[in-house]
């Protein structure tokens, strides 16, 4: 008999940064950084495992954005050429440092992940990332789920039921488009949730979702089994309860896994420190130094004097942590059967770019976690949907309102520094709603408007956008797609109102912002 089950969630998003118009775009290398770290080396994990024949189980959530981004010909294009000068720039390394008995092996180790992308990317996968983790899906051992069409926080939208409409049908259209079946599960954007958001997700078929442990505990009436079973909401909506310990085990910077002095460090990385005519070729032009991905120093701790990365210790720390991880869920699983009526579980949901990107052992972790869970007693790993199929029955709570940000509400999304978006966002849905249900039934050009219209709706409640002004950090970039996509809809607005119709210009904007091409723009409607 197993103590608990383990299911462990993965929220893989990217905002659309597609920009077709400059021959190289800085937020792009988001996507190509994403790629190389996080989703090429994951499914090399999942091949590993399926080739030793090793149960694991996954939930993963990939975003409408990020999707609509991996199945794109001009960003895989993009992608193929980044590959190129990160492989070229791995064997100038190799030649600078290869003697060197601590630098050499570092640089080798680089040049064999470039390379291993570059065969898997185009050779293996032909491009079609999407169907790699398709495949997986189809499999059984990945359970893959949506999100929001663009990542939107919804709380924040409670009050215009058409956007919350149109944020998941356009998500659910895309998910079939990918991977050709309607999701049973929706992560919601940085688990922000509110009482009603239940009933609109059952309306659209979803059974469950996830939520923060605190929204969960203070749900009216608390639930009876803690964080160690999930709750049915009024609705029916199966609400799966992030476990705290899990999180904070992994995510804190200061007590978290990554922490660890063995393990990579992030922010030290060649692109700032070598001669700027030896690197500008592999970093922005005009010689902005960024990140290029090769890092040879470990955390070590807070001190600018870092020690030489080992990539060996780190692997074997890697190990440890993946046993201690499973021990204490153990532990907390033992302790908490005594009150509950079935086995406990243990909801771990994390940002997939952790594992990889930000912590570059996480791939391992993961690895050596579902190799132990398999070998040894105690644990079973179990996807949402798994769990839900052999525990139907939940307690029925209704959580409060909560995200997963600091300081659990919405201040993240809503504060002085970005707060004018939403003036020029709530007036666009309701302008886009008017249109919709002005213009009911449309066709040919007047319907690519509309569509067009949706689209940059859909795109300026990014909550990507107004977390990027909060934290500073590409907030230009931030700040001009909300402009951008303010003033497209406008002037689609004027033209629709007026009854004059730009096609050049409609055609340039749809073939710059080519995201969601099922779109509808009745989703907009009111629900009648």
């Amino acid at each position: 008999m197993y103590s608990g089950y383990l299911a462990l969630v993965l929220n893989a998003h990217l905002p659309f940064v597609r920009q077709p118009e400059y021959p190289r775009f800085l937020e792009e290398r988001w996507l190509f950084e994403a790629l190389s770290e996080t989703y090429l080396p994951l499914l090399r994990v999942f091949r590993r495992l399926e080739a030793d024949n090793v149960p694991w189980k996954l939930t993963m959530s990939l975003s409408p954005t990020l999707c609509a981004m991996l199945s794109d010909q001009l960003l895989a294009e993009r992608y193929r050429s980044y590959l190129e000068l990160q492989v070229e720039l791995a064997a100038k390394e190799c030649a600078r440092v290869g003697d060197d008995p601590v630098f050499g092996p570092l640089a080798q180790l680089y040049e064999g992940l470039y390379r291993a992308n570059w065969a898997d990317f185009e050779d293996l996968y032909g491009r079609d990332v999407l169907s790699a983790f398709d495949y997986h899906y189809k499999r059984g051992r990945l359970e893959l789920i949506t999100s929001a069409a663009t990542h939107a926080f919804l709380p924040l939208y409670r009050d215009c039921p058409e956007a919350i409409s149109a944020q998941i049908e356009t998500a659910i259209v895309a998910h079939r488009r990918a991977f050709g079946k309607h999701p049973a599960g929706f992560w919601l954007p940085q688990l922000g949730w509110y009482p009603g958001i239940d009933a609109t997700l059952r309306a659209y078929n979803i059974q469950y979702s996830v939520v923060t442990t605190r929204g969960a505990l203070l749900g009216e009436p608390t639930p009876r089994m803690g964080s160690f079973a999930p709750v049915a909401t009024p609705a029916g909506l199966v609400a799966f309860i992030r476990d705290a310990a899990a999180t904070e085990s992994v995510c804190s910077e200061l007590t978290g896994y990554p922490a660890d002095p063995v393990y990579r460090d992030f922010y030290r990385d060649i692109g700032f420190d070598l001669p700027l005519d030896y690197i500008a070729p592999y970093i922005e032009e005009g010689g902005v130094r960024i990140f290029t991905g090769f890092k040879y120093w470990a955390v070590t701790g807070r001190t600018d004097q870092k020690r030489p990365y080992d990539a060996e210790a780190a692997g074997l720390r890697a190990d440890e942590h993946a046993a201690l991880f499973l021990k204490e869920r153990h532990a907390a699983a033992c302790r908490a059967s005594a009150a509950l009526d079935r086995p406990a579980l243990m909801v771990c949901p994390y940002d997939a770019e952790l594992f990889g990107h930000w912590w570059f052992e996480g791939p391992l972790w993961l690895e050596s976690l579902f190799r132990r869970a398999a070998a040894e007693p105690g644990l079973k790993l179990a996807t949402l949907g798994e769990y839900h199929r052999l525990y139907p029955e939940s307690q029925v709570s209704e959580p409060e309102f909560s995200s997963w940000s600091d300081g659990g509400y919405a201040e993240v999304w809503l504060d002085g520094a970005n707060d004018w978006i939403y003036r020029h966002v709530f007036k666009a849905i309701e302008r886009m709603t008017e249109l919709a249900e002005r213009f009911p039934n449309e066709t040919g050009l007047r319907e690519r408007i509309l569509n067009q219209a949706a689209r940059e709706v859909l795109l300026m409640m990014s909550s990507d956008w107004p977390l990027l002004m909060r934290a500073g950090k590409s907030g230009a970039f931030a700040r001009g797609r909300i402009e951008d996509a303010v003033s497209n809809f406008d002037r689609i607005y004027e033209m629709l109102s007026s009854n004059t119709v730009g096609t050049e210009w409609i055609t340039r904007l749809e073939k710059r912002d080519n995201v969601f091409p099922d779109i509808n723009y009745r989703v907009f409607r009111k629900k009648r």
